[in-house]
């Protein structure tokens, strides 16, 4: 995590990330932790529909196609559309942990700009764990997962209690979010960012 703040340093006592044992296999698709995310939500128009498959240990690939709705310049992704990327990926590796977590901060480094129909190759890592705090980072590449750097990003994860999106999120989608009988798509509806 060179080039970060102090602040996403993990501090000298922090461990290793263990991977939980009911965790996606490596390779296997995490699908979509609600459907109206913008980073990954199928039900979702103009988000990125973000795809990320389950990798060893505590990292993960995912991929999305830079398209019109997500320029900034002419012919070029948002800055902020690419920070939130950067975002959805970091924040699916606490799927891997099977911890509850928000986004606390995103340093992220625009390397080289990324014109619209370029599909980014991310691939991100939890490197180490301290109490509640979860750091994490990861790169974004064009033209390949082997390709040039376009951005990268280093992330600090606050692990949360549900009632921190059923105390601030709005009632009719915390509801049916709640009544989902779906287990799993239920617990990740609640996964990550503030």
């Amino acid at each position: 995590m060179s080039g970060s703040s102090a602040v996403l340093k993990p501090p000298a006592d922090a461990r290793r990330p263990v991977r939980h044992p009911d965790a996606p296999a490596p390779g296997e698709l995490l699908g979509a932790h609600y459907g109206l995310c913008f980073g990954c939500g199928g039900e979702q128009a103009h988000g990125l529909h973000l795809e990320a498959r389950a990798g060893d240990g505590v990292c993960l690939t995912a991929e999305f196609t830079v398209r019109r709705e997500h320029q900034g310049a002419p012919g070029l992704a948002h800055g902020g559309v690419l920070a939130a990327a950067l975002d959805e990926a970091l924040g699916s590796l606490n799927w891997l942990l099977r911890t509850i977590a928000v986004t606390g901060r995103l340093e992220t480094d625009f390397v080289a700009p990324v014109a619209v129909g370029t599909t980014l190759h991310l691939a991100a890592e939890v490197v180490a764990v301290a109490g509640r705090k979860i750091y994490s980072t990861a790169v974004g590449r064009v033209d390949g997962p082997d390709g040039p750097v376009a951005v990268r990003a280093d992330a600090l994860f606050i692990e949360v209690k549900v009632d921190h999106f059923v105390d601030n999120g709005r009632p009719a989608e915390i509801r049916a979010a709640m009544d989902d009988p779906d287990q799993v798509r239920r617990a990740r509806a609640f996964e990550v960012n503030p």
